[in-house]
């Protein structure tokens, strides 16, 4: 994947993700970041947990997001430098 279809693809997802933060809907929020950790190559995903309940949710989120973050950052970091 070329570093202009990927910040396509991650672009999309954190408009979803913040839309989806914006409704209160921290449970579609939370699939958009496993969505936005499985579009990183596998050396680079992270290990989620599972959410058990939805009381998990918001503490997963503050938890993970930046993370994810930081892991996109890096894989573009990466994808630029070939």
């Amino acid at each position: 994947m070329s570093l202009q279809e990927f910040d396509a693809v991650i672009d999309r997802m954190q408009l979803a993700f913040e839309y989806a933060l914006n409704l209160g809907q921290s449970i579609e929020a939370a699939k958009v970041l496993y969505q936005m950790n499985e579009q990183l190559p596998e050396d680079m995903q992270l290990d989620l947990e599972e959410l058990e309940n939805e009381s998990a949710v918001k503490q997963f989120i503050s938890e993970f997001k930046p993370l994810i973050k930081s892991a996109i950052a890096e894989y573009r970091h990466r994808l630029m430098n070939y």
